[in-house]
């Protein structure tokens, strides 16, 4: 069975289209697990949406949260592997970046970005002065502050 362009079968056709598509969920797998990994990352970001592109790409677009460029490195840093690449490609923007993971490039979109915060880690002296209602300490008083007020 002949397709109608260049002699190719169709069923070769059909192969390569699958194998793409493949390719594409494997990069977009890669990506979530990049983002999953980062907790803080992710409950930084409000509205966080996905998409696939027209051009076999996938769009991500959150509202606050951390720059674009934050997020690229960040998945640079872990959406590779052994023997995979993933790297931004151009010149970022703190509103967009663009990822490429195994072929498949990722356009990352914050809008109204913060940027990340470095989050202070209370110590286990710190959590229990928290958790202590019986003295009266500073204002605002540290299980105020343990609860983000």
């Amino acid at each position: 069975m002949r397709g109608p362009v260049g002699g190719e079968s169709c069923a070769s056709a059909l192969e390569e289209i699958q194998r793409a598509g493949a390719r594409r969920f494997e990069a977009f797998g890669r990506v979530m697990a990049a983002l999953g990994g980062d907790a803080e990352l992710l409950e930084s970001c409000r509205d966080l949406t996905w998409w696939r592109g027209a051009d076999h790409s996938w769009h991500i677009e959150w509202r606050e949260g951390p720059y674009a460029t934050e997020v690229a490195q960040v998945l640079a840093e872990r959406a590779g592997g052994p023997g995979v690449l993933a790297g931004p490609v151009g010149q970022g923007t703190p509103c967009s970046a663009v990822v490429e993971v195994i072929g498949v490039s990722f356009l990352l979109r914050a809008v109204d970005p913060l940027g990340r915060r470095p989050r202070t880690r209370l110590s286990p002296w710190r959590l229990a002065e928290a958790l202590d209602t019986t003295r009266r300490g500073p204002s605002p008083r540290p299980w105020e502050q343990l609860l983000g007020g």
